[in-house]
């Protein structure tokens, strides 16, 4: 199976526009906000301890630019490797419409030949969001998205978590596959199960320990979020806001990390975690 990696973003100079005043972030619903807090955390430290105003970041299996482009609105130079071309295209819509495409570079490729297409070492920040789940080999597709990092670089890992499956079966009322998930190697529920792998905690942050890394840092993401009606939080006043702060008290507490519908990693270089 090919891995799903969105192409590099262009690495030119920022506008002269104010770049940091509030853009617009991708957290609009409970499913993004606690990873793009913990995102954004780690590249104002990066910031700071550059010296640089403006990173050279690298969004593998970026897509669109649900990342990509909030963080280029942030004046970050961002580079998006993707196997679509209707991705990157959308990718390159977005940025314009953001006023970014300057910011912004797509490349087609994927983790297994990602250096066929972007530089080695050559970025600050790495995201590897949702490809682990579709790689051949996740331990390798992880080891390139490292060895894309300088010295004094940080990774941010998002994948499926399995608790979160076994629980949505379970409370859905389909038992059998729910028990199917838990025993499952890739901890998938059936033939139809359209996610090919999903991930313990401790599973992942082994792989970012094989890798070289630090883990600087393990969140569970949409503890919640997939589990409360839509209805609700779209009627009831303050609930969206009350879920968000559900959502951030939970992510970082490990009793939640085995129910989380998907798990963030921060990990860090050597270097980055000395900075």
């Amino acid at each position: 199976m090919s891995d799903p990696m969105r192409p590099p973003v262009s690495p030119h100079h920022p506008h002269t526009t104010p770049l940091r005043s509030d853009p617009p972030r991708p957290r609009a619903s409970a499913r993004t906000a606690v990873v793009w807090d913990v995102l954004e955390e780690a590249l104002d430290r990066r910031v700071k301890a550059t010296g640089r105003d403006a990173l050279d970041v690298l969004d593998t299996g970026g897509g669109s630019g649900k990342f990509a482009v909030p963080l280029a609105r942030l004046g970050h130079r961002v580079t998006v490797v993707d196997p679509s071309p209707n991705a990157l295209f959308a990718l390159e819509r977005r940025a314009a419409e953001a006023e970014v495409a300057d910011r912004v570079r797509g490349v087609q490729g994927d983790a297994h030949g990602l250096f066929d297409v972007v530089e080695r070492g050559g970025y600050d920040a790495v995201l590897c969001h949702g490809v682990l789940e579709y790689v051949d080999d996740p331990a390798e597709g992880l080891r390139n998205a490292v060895a894309a990092l300088r010295p004094e670089g940080v990774l941010s890992l998002l994948a499926a978590g399995l608790g979160g499956a076994v629980l949505a079966r379970a409370l859905a009322g389909h038992f059998t596959e729910a028990q199917q998930a838990l025993q499952d190697p890739d901890g998938r529920w059936g033939e139809g199960d359209p996610m090919p792998r999903r991930f313990t905690a401790q599973q992942l942050t082994g792989l970012v320990e094989s890798a070289g890394l630090r883990v600087g840092a393990v969140h569970g993401v949409r503890v919640f979020a997939d589990l409360v009606p839509g209805v609700l939080v779209d009627t009831e006043p303050g609930a969206l806001d009350a879920l968000l702060r559900l959502e951030a008290a939970a992510a970082e507490l490990p009793a939640f990390h085995s129910v989380a519908t998907q798990l963030h990693v921060l990990g860090e270089t050597a270097g980055a975690a000395r900075a």
